[in-house]
């Protein structure tokens, strides 16, 4: 050969062991890191180790880190890889059996090194190791951080399904593993490992999900007496309510219940005189994308148990309490009204329907009209359709019977619109609130054009 192509060889050679070796560096660094807890960093910052304190960037900001060393020792092995098949090529030339030993020895040297020594030598001294490593590590980061921070929305962004927002890198999913690992042994029960799960699957959830949402709202007008708020509490069986002033867009306030208790116990005057705004809190408002685990945390430190979501437009999107972001965890508790699912249509006879809420305002058309060929042919008489009006402002039975109301229905309250009665059903769900669950639909006289609407009892 060549005096040339043997010195570009050996420094192929010498080039491709460098970037894999430093990559084996990387991958014993993301295991150290991967492994330090804080109880035990704090344990060296109060014994005054050198460095210690370092440990705690680490761990404050670690995902960031360990999807930097990913990026790094990725970039080590493909350079290594692409080296060493240049190297096979020069000495044996572009054929199938060089590829296949660039491959051989690649595999073979990355598995040895980067895969069982680096991460067993991370996992035996994390410590000694993120010490060492924390100077170098903590200044690449902020260097070359964004580059994989952006890397990551980019896989997110092709992800099916919900991404990770701080990668797949980083301790949680291990944390995962070892739960599902834990289930699996019988040492943590089913629904202790759902509960675990559901804990890390706040930091990915936003608000929006879990909420209330706007159509589902119960609300009370600030120029309402507290006998009117108590009573409206009482019926619903809210403990809170939001308070709007001119519009549900304008909630000024949030009244409770205990509040309301406290200003009239003692005289039956003040009941009928004091005024909703005259006992109400300040409303917290935070925005709909608010991801729980955030929420949760910022409302422990503000002392409160609900908050207005508002979109991106400055509307009010809904609805959150603590209790729905606690139900994140612990799941539903399934109480005597969840013991049989309703059926989405029930026949009762007669041109009558019992509906479950959530039907659509389409479902609901497709099934009159289907009774109505079945009784009368193909032909005979108009289709049964909701206005176009109605069809653009809500979507299910629940929510036209908000949408002719005004507010949201409560069991016991009817409509009359489009040629049909609705009677809402419901009962207590399992806090303790009433809430619409169906609805009693027939068919009424066809002269009978004009919306009529029944509130519920007081």
């Amino acid at each position: 050969m060549l005096g040339g192509v043997d010195s570009s060889v050996i420094m192929g050679v010498a080039g491709a062991i460098v970037a894999l070796l430093l990559g084996g560096v990387l991958s014993l660094v993301e295991t150290a890191v991967s492994s330090i807890s804080l109880a035990r960093a704090e344990v060296l910052v109060k014994d005054e180790r050198p460095g210690a304190a370092r440990l705690l960037k680490l761990i404050d900001k670690r995902a960031q880190h360990i999807n930097l060393l990913v990026l790094l020792r990725t970039i080590c092995e493909v350079t290594g890889a692409v080296v060493v098949s240049a190297v096979f090529v020069e000495l044996w030339g572009a054929r199938a059996w060089a590829f296949v030993g660039a491959v051989a020895v690649v595999t073979l040297f990355t598995f040895v090194v980067v895969g069982v020594l680096s991460r067993t030598l991370g996992r035996q001294n994390p410590y000694s190791i993120s010490l060492a490593s924390a100077p170098v590590l903590l200044g690449l980061t902020k260097l070359l951080g964004p580059i994989a921070g952006l890397l990551v929305s980019a896989g997110n962004f092709i992800t099916p399904g919900r991404g990770f927002r701080e990668g797949p890198f980083a301790t949680e999913i291990e944390l995962r593993e070892m739960v599902d690992i834990a289930s699996e042994r019988g040492i943590v029960e089913h629904d202790e490992r759902r509960m675990i799960q559901s804990v890390f699957d706040l930091a990915s959830t936003s608000a929006r999900t879990v909420m209330v949402p706007r159509p589902e709202m119960v609300w009370i007008e600030a120029d309402k007496t507290a006998a009117q708020a108590t009573s409206l509490c009482v019926r619903s069986g809210l403990s809170r309510l939001p308070v709007v002033g001119e519009d549900v867009d304008d909630i000024v306030g949030v009244v409770y219940l205990k509040d309301l208790v406290a200003k009239t116990y003692h005289s039956d005057n003040a009941a009928r005189l004091a005024r909703v705004r005259d006992v109400m809190r300040d409303p917290v408002f935070v925005p709909d994308s608010k991801k729980l685990d955030d929420l949760l945390e910022d409302m422990q430190g503000q002392q409160v148990h609900i908050a207005v979501l508002i979109d991106e437009y400055g509307a009010v999107a809904g609805l959150i309490s603590i209790e729905d972001i606690l139900e994140e965890i612990v799941g539903e508790i399934a109480d005597e009204y969840d013991a049989t699912e309703i059926a989405p249509v029930e026949d009762l006879g007669d041109g009558t329907y019992r509906l479950v809420a959530r039907l659509s305002l389409a479902e609901v058309e497709e099934l009159f009209n289907d009774a109505q060929r079945y009784e009368e042919g193909d032909g005979v008489a108009e289709p049964f359709a909701f206005s176009d009006e109605q069809h653009e402002e809500v979507d299910t039975v629940a929510g036209l019977g908000a949408y002719e109301l005004g507010r949201v229905p409560l069991p016991g309250a009817e409509i009359t619109t489009a040629g049909l009665h609705f009677r809402y059903e419901g009962g207590r769900d399992r806090r303790g609130r009433l809430k619409i669950r169906s609805a009693i639909v027939q068919r009424v006289d066809e002269h009978n054009d004009e919306t009529q609407k029944v509130e519920d009892n007081d």
